[in-house]
């Protein structure tokens, strides 16, 4: 058999700098003053139901006239979708039509103490700038040439579309782009995010194009709104912002962290008390999971929610689960007489469906979550998805490394160190 000793000290060293770069954070040098540095736990961002944040009023800047409804529609659009694109997610964006005021809602930065709002939210405020792109990324025209864009339907199937309608010089450069790209993609973008892609059916000279592929009403406005927003005539600017105080209290964060310690710990006592062998493994796998949950929260700077924080829970609670399942296989397959090698890898092979189902079934509602939902709900589903990521690779696939190696040292080949306490075998 081959030597797999080593594998689990290679894997005990991967969990010790992971669960070290999660807590703490870790700067690697790069030389000539070049440094690569990755966020810990300290550096995440927290929603306002946690941390607090910043309530903002904007207004439109050097607008003669007062901002029509459907103006204000399409800057709270393009704000959502800036928000969404700094991995914001805990963030409130409504509109006050009477004054003609966009108010945003959103938490603290991770990294600054002395908050200043204007500053944070003062890009936000900028006019959208919104490109039609062929294949290649080259522009083609910008959204200052759309003068509207609005819902409509296909005659011929009753579908919805989205209808655009250039300016004259929009339309000449829609008509060059159409004659050369028939049946290839033109692309919309909002900044740097594709919000649209489209096939050309045909040439259209006209000056006016229609987007088909909308799967119901919600989906066309949607698109509309984000189209005539890259066309915004204005920018805005705060007119008055407020900082907002956490919703569960100054001290809630602390509290949290305090009880999910005590609770990891409690919970590692009891693995290693009761499974032996097999629940020390599983302690290394589940401080694999949680350092690496902690890390896909920290370095994107997903927006981590009291909801998301829910979601953290669930999947410890499923890598718990998938351990003692994999622990009680091994030990039914010693009980029924296997040696110790066949009965880790039958436990091993027995467990997986059964790991395999619990996890899938939760992947779909995270996929439907993170695909439907907005706001927070986002941040449940990614902590959901990223949690089942790490179960599979640290309860399932780690922890099967780590019993294979430890099963090869001498003095650890007795079956009783992999079986239950009531399920102890005897020699």
């Amino acid at each position: 058999m081959k030597n797999r000793k080593p594998v689990f000290f290679i894997i005990l060293i991967i969990a010790a700098i992971m669960a070290y770069t999660a807590a703490f954070g870790l700067v690697i040098p790069l030389g000539r003053a070049l440094e690569l540095a990755i966020p810990g736990a300290k550096d995440i961002r927290f929603g306002i139901d946690i941390r607090g944040g910043v309530d903002a009023a904007f207004e439109p800047v050097n607008l003669k006239r007062k901002p029509t409804k459907q103006e204000l529609e399409s800057a709270r659009s393009i704000i959502e979708t800036r928000l969404d694109n700094q991995n914001i997610l805990d963030r409130d964006v409504t509109i006050d039509d009477k004054n003609g005021y966009v108010i945003v809602r959103f938490p603290w930065q991770s990294h600054e103490k002395d908050f200043d709002p204007e500053e944070a939210i003062r890009e936000l405020g900028e006019t959208a700038m919104l490109t039609f792109q062929d294949a290649q990324g080259n522009v083609l025209l910008n959204g200052s040439h759309v003068t509207k864009a609005n819902v409509g339907t296909n005659p011929e199937d009753g579908r919805y579309v989205v209808q655009l309608e250039f300016d004259k010089k929009g339309t000449q450069l829609f008509s060059d782009a159409t004659k050369r790209l028939v049946k290839q993609k033109i692309n919309i973008y909002m900044d740097e995010t594709m919000i649209q892609s489209a096939v050309v059916q045909s040439h259209i000279p006209n000056g006016r194009a229609i987007i088909e592929g909308m799967k119901g009403i919600d989906e066309a406005k949607t698109l509309s709104d984000k189209i005539n927003a890259g066309s915004l005539p204005f920018s805005l600017t705060a007119r008055t912002h407020s900082t907002i105080s956490p919703t569960l209290g100054s001290g809630a964060l602390d509290v949290m962290v305090q009880a999910g310690e005590i609770a990891f710990l409690i919970i590692c006592v009891l693995l290693i008390l009761y499974y032996r062998l097999p629940g020390f493994v599983a302690c290394i796998s589940l401080l694999i999971q949680v350092a690496g949950q902690i890390l896909a929260l920290s370095i994107p700077q997903i927006t981590l929610t009291l909801t998301g924080i829910a979601g953290v829970i669930l999947s410890i609670g499923m890598g718990v689960d998938a351990n003692v399942i994999i622990s009680e296989r091994i030990s039914e397959e010693l009980k029924s007489g296997k040696s110790l090698g066949y009965a880790i890898s039958l436990g091993f092979k027995n467990a997986f469906s059964s790991v395999f189902d619990g996890n899938i079934t939760v992947l779909i509602v995270g996929v439907i979550l993170m695909i439907f939902g907005s706001g927070s709900l986002l941040s449940f589903a990614y902590t959901l998805l990223t949690g089942i990521f790490f179960n599979f690779i640290a309860g399932v696939t780690a922890s099967r490394l780590m019993i294979y190696s430890l099963s090869q040292f001498e003095f650890l080949k007795k079956p009783r160190l992999y079986t239950c306490l009531s399920r102890r075998v005897t020699l």
